[in-house]
């Protein structure tokens, strides 16, 4: 599935990777997004999945290629960028 959200200056393709309870809730494991920020995917992430998504994006740690974004939601993506949901892990 291919999440557009408004169109913007700036744009990069990035494909978001869902995770464990992220991939629940989405049915999905990944998606590609046309966005210019890690908020900007996450807000589209947000719209497209709904209240349940959010509900796991809420406690979940969002990587972007591997490293915690320095910028949180302010970081600019680009193309090729992959935006990780990974949520916490229970069990025993």
């Amino acid at each position: 599935m291919r999440v557009r959200p408004s169109p913007a200056t700036d744009m990069a393709q990035v494909r978001m990777r869902f995770f464990a309870a992220a991939r629940e809730a989405t049915g999905c494991a990944t998606t590609d997004l046309d966005v210019a920020t890690l908020g900007d995917a996450l807000a589209a992430a947000r719209a497209a999945y709904g209240a349940d998504f959010g509900a796991v994006l809420d406690c979940a740690r969002v990587w972007v290629n591997g490293d915690e974004p320095g910028d949180g939601d302010r970081a600019l993506l680009r193309d090729g960028d992959e935006v990780a949901v990974i949520p916490p892990v229970s069990g025993g």
